[in-house]
């Protein structure tokens, strides 16, 4: 696998093709918000046909093509996590986020998203149902020869979702290195976010790599290290959990 967040390094003969972006500092470098929030944005393509897909294009999406096109890349899809204008676009705090909308516009292309987000990422975003292509869990979108699997992780929102691709796991707002995404949100759920982090990401195997959607506690770590590290996913019970989130019984 090859990765690396400010310059790809010199290609193989074929396989994946994998890069981190830093929002304030590889996009949305004129955008003050976006260093402040700190996306990761990511190419996940095939050195062999030099194809990738962009997961969460916003902030700076001509800088995102830009970097794609001068490893020598050509973005045909786009991989949705979840609704949030930071990751897609739209409008928060009173300002508008870029996103999806301005892919449309420079780079024309089908976008990816679990089939509980597509309403939420057309209100946001303002694209049309057609845009969108609705997936289940475990779905496979390919990229030349390179697959990708689609992983249904309820919890920050409905429909959010991971991406495994390699020895990688993708995990947008699911799951930080320290943390895990806010369930107090609308469409935030508690007991969901609780089945994601025990069970649902809880059989990937140790050894693969984690890498959020955020910078929050640094950009990529081994998972055997997050589940040491991180106190979210050291919580004993379903109880405890809820009152960590001060979360009544249900």
């Amino acid at each position: 696998m090859t990765l690396s967040a400010a310059r790809a390094s010199a290609p193989p003969r074929e396989g994946l093709y994998l890069r981190q972006l830093l929002g304030g500092r590889d996009f949305g470098v004129a955008d003050p918000r976006a260093g402040m929030m700190e996306n990761f944005v990511y190419l996940i393509g095939d050195w062999a046909t030099r194809e990738c897909l962009v997961v969460d294009p916003a902030w700076g999406v001509a800088e995102i093509l830009s970097v794609a096109a001068g490893d020598g890349f050509q973005v045909v899809g786009a991989l949705a996590t979840h609704y949030h204008p930071d990751h897609v676009g739209g409008s928060m705090f009173g300002f508008t986020v870029e996103g999806l909308p301005r892919l449309m516009e420079l780079c024309p292309c089908p976008v990816h998203a679990h089939k509980r987000e597509v309403e939420g990422i057309a209100r946001v975003t303002g694209l049309s149902r057609g845009d969108l292509v609705a997936h289940e869990s475990h779905d496979k979108v390919r990229v030349g020869s390179i697959e990708v699997e689609l992983l249904h992780t309820p919890g920050h929102t409905p429909g959010s979702q991971c991406f495994c691709v390699g020895d990688a796991l993708i995990s947008g707002d699911t799951l930080f290195l320290q943390g895990c995404g806010r369930v107090d949100l609308p469409g935030g759920d508690v007991d969901e976010m609780y089945e994601t982090l025990t069970r649902r990401l809880a059989s990937l195997p140790s050894h693969m790599t984690l890498y959020p959607g955020h910078a929050y506690g640094g950009s990529q770590a081994p998972l055997s290290e997050v589940r040491r590290e991180n106190q979210f996913l050291q919580v004993r019970d379903l109880s405890a959990w809820r009152r960590l989130h001060g979360a009544s019984h249900r």
